[in-house]
């Protein structure tokens, strides 16, 4: 892949939705970024975002985006049922892709992505903003530090209450629904963070009348004898609080685990630390935005803060807690 160094570099947006709204809003603020052309599977859906949005080209197919030479990297914002099938697409045309989380339905269908974007050299990453968070990356550098002494127990909690219309995609095993890929990859990715991929699984759930979790205890289990306790739920309002316990102190996150405005540290015959993120006035997409940038503009096709053997550790541990509370997906 060519590095891209003298000019701005061109977004195309897959999808129409709130996520990629947030997304296009938050670019305008990332130096060097232009939003350049929108698609939808409804042109009208593509044409009003672009006029919404102040963007010069508008499809009504995904196969018109893939097939534009001058867009140069494509945001995929579909639901994750779809993610599969748009960055296939996208990765044969040879566009570089920034594909929300979860990757996925499954690591057999993330496995096959990976291995397409490494065999033709393109960019691909998962948009998993925890993992580029300022105050997420200042706690792994105290860990590393030795901050806590060596790592424990993780513990992290995502949920709300789901909603009311049964018909929607969160109820719908077709379109991947449940608590777990949507809500669950944040704890499961923020434990594996710090953590590594678990050596074994365990997992509760309860699961509704069409066969999707709504809500789901996990545990994973590591050979050092650390755990991670994680939950996520569609039926009740978590705190979305993390803990990471230390055998010599502990880093507390009061809110937000996945995206915090800052946290405490607790080390032993101290004060406790309070650390506070950078304020900024957008939704937190402008942080993936800036990484897949500085890989295209290094020519770079992995970014080494969201790899992609990580990803798919993610993946293979979500499909593990999906056999454990029996959870399949159509086709699967």
């Amino acid at each position: 892949m060519q590095p891209i160094t003298d000019r701005p570099i061109r977004w195309g947006i897959l999808a129409t939705g709130g996520i990629a709204t947030s997304f296009v809003e938050d670019l305008a603020a990332v130096p060097g970024a232009q939003a350049f052309a929108v698609a939808s599977r409804r042109e009208e859906s593509a044409r009003m975002f672009a006029e919404r949005h102040g963007i010069g080209r508008a499809y009504g197919s995904w196969q018109e985006l893939a097939a534009d030479p001058e867009v140069d990297v494509v945001y995929v914002a579909t639901p994750h049922s779809a993610h599969h099938s748009a960055a296939k697409l996208l990765l044969e045309a040879g566009k570089a892709v920034l594909c929300e989380k979860p990757f996925t339905l499954n690591a057999a269908e993330s496995a096959e992505l990976v291995a397409l974007a490494r065999k033709r050299e393109v960019l691909l990453m998962e948009a998993m903003w925890t993992w580029l968070d300022p105050s997420v990356r200042r706690i792994v550098e105290l860990i590393d530090d030795g901050a806590i002494g060596e790592v424990r127990s993780v513990q992290a909690e995502f949920g709300f209450v789901g909603p009311a219309d049964p018909g929607h995609r969160l109820w719908d095993p077709a379109a991947g629904g449940g608590a777990l890929l949507d809500l669950g990859v944040y704890p499961v990715a923020f434990a594996q963070l710090l953590l590594g991929e678990p050596e074994s699984v365990q997992a509760t759930a309860r699961l509704t009348d069409r066969g999707v979790d709504a809500h789901t205890g996990m545990l994973l289990g590591y050979g050092s004898g650390a755990t991670a306790l994680l939950s996520c739920s569609l039926e009740v309002q978590c705190g979305q609080r993390a803990s990471i316990q230390g055998d010599s102190g502990r880093i507390e996150i009061e809110r937000d685990f996945f995206h915090p405005a800052g946290f405490t540290l607790h080390r032993e015959g101290r004060d406790p630390e309070t650390f506070h993120g950078p304020v900024g006035d957008g939704h937190g997409y402008g942080l993936e935005a800036a990484e897949v940038m500085r890989c295209l503009r290094a020519g770079e096709t992995e970014s080494a803060l969201v790899p992609l053997d990580a990803t798919l550790a993610v993946m293979r541990t979500l499909d593990a807690v999906r056999q454990r509370i029996g959870v399949r997906y159509p086709g699967e």
